[in-house]
């Protein structure tokens, strides 16, 4: 079976300031039907695994981007916690019975954003493993998702998170700031010492693999200024986001999980902006976290329609063009 169509990557900002800045890519061979979503603190959730899914009451509101409609793919809640995943074809979930409350691994990201503020309470909490991932097929595809995921805090905190041959596996550190697909990533932690013996401004690898994009990242992350302006900061990690994409309508034939990029996010985790780029419309827009309603009670689901290709225009602040709507139920059994 061929790895899926996806070749993304994710960094963290370490800026002057305290400012702290995710970033990343979302690489897909067709149009992955994203959608940005408000969620309010309160949401009763269901792991949507079975009979025995793991259930939940959000204590966090977060922006995200949605998958199909169906997952979160990426985001970050109201206390500055961000979540990506990831493609990693190396991904083997344990075998799920039934006899474990269950996630489907669709609600990953958002079990997390719903849950901790820091990445030290995610890390603490994953790590007494109170759910089993269950994966599905992609959706339009007949094969099983496998990812991994990424998170970060506002104090520039790093956790990656994977299962590898039934197990989890927690990486954690402030130094984990760059994350790509294959191959795992305590062999993604080995490529970059190898480059960094090399030095960015001697070499750096130009294709649009996995390993050569986390190279690139890994040097330019932190060789950008560090500017006091939240402008510029911005601007520059734009700047590294859009270095280390694929260009549109690249395709790479004998390897199905280099792709185009279809958009770009950038989460400054300091004043609470989502910033999101579409590879097919000409603008930036973002969502101020700080001033939607995430209240229990009165805050609302809304959603930001994208269309399809996420070609539908948005610039500026985006907050007063969400609209209301009902959550969708995310996949699984």
């Amino acid at each position: 079976m061929a790895p899926a169509a996806q070749a993304c990557t994710r960094f963290v900002y370490l800026g002057a300031g305290d400012q702290v800045i995710t970033a990343r890519s979302m690489d897909w061979k067709t149009d992955v039907g994203t959608n940005l979503w408000a969620f309010p603190r309160g949401m009763r959730r269901s792991g949507e695994a079975g009979p025995n899914s793991i259930e939940w009451t959000s204590k966090y509101g977060s922006v995200i981007a949605s998958g199909y409609d169906v997952s979160t793919t990426d985001g970050m809640n109201e206390a500055g916690l961000v979540a990506n995943v990831l493609w990693l074809v190396e991904s083997s979930y344990p075998e799920y019975d039934g006899t474990t409350p269950g996630l489907s691994l669709a609600a990953w990201a958002q079990y997390a954003l719903d849950n901790f503020a820091t990445v030290q309470e995610a890390v603490d909490g994953l790590a007494k493993e109170p759910f089993t991932l269950v994966t599905d097929r992609v959706p339009g595809e007949d094969r099983l998702a496998t990812l991994h995921l990424s998170l970060s805090d506002a104090s520039g905190d790093s956790a990656i998170v994977e299962y590898i041959d039934g197990r989890q596996v927690i990486h954690h550190s402030r130094d984990y700031q760059v994350m790509t697909n294959s191959p795992v990533f305590e062999q993604q932690l080995a490529l970059n010492a190898y480059w960094r013996q090399i030095g960015g401004t001697v070499m750096l690898p130009g294709t649009n693999r996995a390993s050569d994009r986390y190279a690139r990242a890994a040097f330019y992350v932190n060789a950008i200024p560090k500017s006091e302006r939240p402008a510029e900061a911005i601007a520059s990690v734009f700047s590294v986001i859009r270095n280390v994409s694929v260009p549109y309508g690249i395709t790479t034939p004998d390897q199905p999980n280099i792709s185009s990029t279809r958009w770009r996010t950038v989460a400054d985790q300091k004043h609470r902006r989502y910033f999101f780029e579409s590879a097919l419309t000409p603008n930036v827009f973002w969502v101020d976290l700080e001033k939607l309603d995430f209240s229990e009670g009165t805050g609302r689901v809304m959603k930001l329609e994208l269309g399809p290709d996420q070609t539908r225009i948005h610039a500026g602040m985006a907050n007063d063009q969400f609209v209301p709507a009902k959550p969708f139920r995310f996949l699984g059994r």
